[in-house]
């Protein structure tokens, strides 16, 4: 098509980017959500559907569900009741988008199946979230956060080498499922605007496990063996990317190249030392031929130093280096530095999200509390 002969129509520039999208959202607790919350804060409608007995489990935390379902509408529906399943086909009917992390099956006594959804509704978009995925031995299995850890290898590469399994301290598998989630349903609505087609999407917990340890996965998969575990080890396995013990705690600092060990040495005054333990090395990763020797200088370079002193003097003199914070001094000292800004969400309780983890110049969606509507008769 030639857009000369055939011009797009200009939109205003407060046009968000899934104006006019509306996605029907079956799922509940975190994964599911997250992905919709995404979604919504783009500017898509999200009619989120909930049992009227109890509805989403996470509404027990109030601050919890309203950071995951903000800028959404709420229908309550009992799918074994012939009506209801016939409202939740007519909300179908409208919808350009349909989320639901039910395990494989459950939608399907309802005729609310991915098959039975995109026979009625072709261009539908339907992403189904489960935690092994719609097919295979394990698709039936129920699966929550810390289980996918276990199942995936990743509690077993936490750790130093000589712990038990320890997993991550947070829902990481869950935000990770969301926003893969949220990806693909991009990707999806992009494809259907150049071909009109719809699409069906299926997203698993173990797969987004498998994607955040990508570089590990690929090595296990051409060796056929676990990774060693790192501890504190930065990924390249240079002797200078690791944790170092100051005065009054602890530091992570990241020179991986020889430059970088350089200019590490330089500013802890131990620059020559540092020079005749990577001579010959000039590019690529440092290697750990002396790494006892030069992580022994680091350690002993630090030793008496405050760390707050030793990370601003590192970051200016061209070393990434951060002090080993907890997550409440985290969010406040980056709040203050400029690095996260906060949306504060209007409600009752208010309540304050860290954003979508990006910034653009272009508006996002709303911002409200989830308020109940009235289904469609």
């Amino acid at each position: 098509m030639n857009e000369a002969e055939f011009p797009r129509k200009p939109l205003p520039p407060s046009t968000q980017a899934l104006e006019g999208v509306t996605v029907l959202d079956f799922s509940h607790v975190i994964a599911g959500p997250f992905a919709t919350y995404h979604l919504a804060a783009l500017g898509a409608r999200v009619i989120k559907v909930e049992n009227p007995s109890g509805g989403d489990a996470v509404r027990n935390n109030p601050r919890s569900f309203t950071s995951l379902n903000h800028g959404k509408e709420c229908v309550s529906l009992d799918l074994r009741h012939s009506e209801d399943v016939r409202t939740a086909q007519a909300l179908l009917a409208t919808s350009d988008v349909m989320v639901d992390n039910m395990r494989p099956g459950v939608l399907t006594r309802y005729g609310l199946g991915m098959e039975q959804a995109r026979a009625m509704h072709p261009r539908l978009i339907h992403c189904s979230i489960s935690g092994y995925g719609t097919a295979g031995d394990w698709a039936s299995r129920g699966a929550y956060d810390h289980v996918i850890q276990a199942a995936s290898g990743m509690a077993m590469m936490s750790g130093q080498a000589e712990d038990g399994p320890i997993k991550v301290g947070f829902p990481v598998i869950d935000c990770a499922t969301g926003i893969l989630a949220a990806f693909a349903i991009l990707a999806a609505l992009r494809r259907r605007d150049l071909t009109g087609l719809g699409e069906s999407i299926d997203v698993s917990m173990l797969g987004a496990a498998m994607q955040l340890m990508y570089p590990m996965v690929v090595e296990t998969l051409a060796k056929g063996e676990a990774p060693a575990r790192r501890g504190n080890v930065g990924y390249s396995g240079s002797p200078a990317a690791d944790t170092l013990t100051c005065a009054d705690g602890l530091l992570a600092v990241g020179a991986n190249t020889p430059v970088q060990l350089g200019k590490l040495g330089d500013a802890l005054g131990i620059g020559v030392q540092i020079r005749a333990l990577i001579e010959g090395q000039s590019t690529g990763f440092v290697t750990a031929a002396r790494g006892a020797e030069i992580r022994q200088l680091l350690a002993n370079a630090v030793r008496d130093q405050k760390v707050a002193d030793l990370e601003d003097r590192l970051n200016k003199a061209g070393v990434a280096a951060s002090k080993i914070r907890n997550l409440a001094e985290s969010v406040s000292d980056a709040t203050l530095s400029g690095a996260l800004s906060p949306w504060m969400l209007p409600g009752d309780v208010p309540v304050a999200v860290p954003g979508l983890g990006f910034k653009t110049q272009s508006l996002f969606g709303g911002t409200s509390t989830p308020a109940w509507v009235k289904a469609p008769e």
